[in-house]
């Protein structure tokens, strides 16, 4: 099911169903695993029921969507991923969740970072390959999978959730995105399929955020002392920097990241 089709049987559901069948559609995008390809069957046949007015057998195909759902957990998603990590003293902050993604490039070797306000944070290394998709706007593509990064730290985006991108080029594909304008890529970007059957990442992020006018993508100056800025630049430095310098991350960016994150909701409050 494209997103376009998921959206426009989802505005045409009932307010009761319609949070519920927000809240699976992670599970629309095609899976490994085969419970979650259940989950996602479950959740299209209820799509499709609803389509044709037959709103009961839709409410009892999410009943079985939920119910596998919450038996599986999170189980294809392991608390302890590479490359991820959280500071639990701030996962149960209240108010809307604002993050901040970066990246950075230089000859062919890259790194990404994220920060989220609930202690949430990811950083990931990029090594050179002869055979790259990224294409001649490398910079420019390293901001899109940092935000791609960040979101699918999430089963689902969450609603209101803001992301600050340092990037202005980033901000206007990100835009047009949201717009429904899925198919514009940056130049030279590879759009075949990968290696692992998955869609390329800057396609997965389009479907991701397209018709989702709840996230917000704002402009934040580069190096301008912004605490998740600052934070999401310096994991990305330090994600790249490993290409060369192999070294243990862990401790560095969690110590990192609890300090500008302390910083951040002592301005906050």
């Amino acid at each position: 099911m494209r997103p376009d089709e998921f959206l426009h049987v989802l505005n045409l559901l009932p307010a009761s169903l319609h949070e519920r069948t927000l809240a699976l559609r992670t599970y629309i995008r095609p899976r490994r695993c085969e419970t979650c390809t259940s989950i996602g069957h479950a959740v299209r046949l209820a799509l499709t029921a609803a389509n044709y007015d037959e709103l009961g057998s839709a409410t009892q195909l999410l009943d079985t969507a939920e119910q596998l759902a919450n038996e599986h957990d999170l189980a294809c998603r392991p608390q302890d991923q590479p490359n991820r990590g959280q500071v639990g003293r701030w996962a149960a902050a209240s108010g809307p969740l604002v993050g901040a993604t970066d990246a950075s490039w230089k000859k062919r070797a890259g790194g990404i970072g994220y920060v989220v306000s609930d202690g949430r944070y990811g950083l990931r290394s990029r090594h050179p390959s002869r055979v790259d998709p990224t294409g001649t706007s490398g910079v420019l593509v390293s901001e899109l999978r940092a935000v791609e990064f960040l979101l699918t730290a999430y089963d689902t985006p969450p609603a209101g959730m803001t992301v600050l991108v340092d990037s202005v080029p980033a901000l206007a594909y990100l835009h047009r995105w949201q717009r429904g304008e899925i198919e514009t890529m940056p130049a030279g970007y590879d759009l075949r399929p990968r290696y692992s059957g998955l869609k390329p990442t800057l396609v997965r992020l389009a479907e991701l955020v397209v018709g989702r006018p709840d996230l917000t993508f704002t402009h934040v100056k580069a190096h301008a002392h912004h605490c998740l800025n600052e934070a999401a630049d310096s994991l990305a430095h330090m994600a790249r920097r490993r290409v060369e310098e192999p070294f243990d991350v862990r401790q560095r960016a969690h110590a990192l990241v609890e300090a500008f994150l302390r910083d951040w909701h002592a301005l906050a409050a």
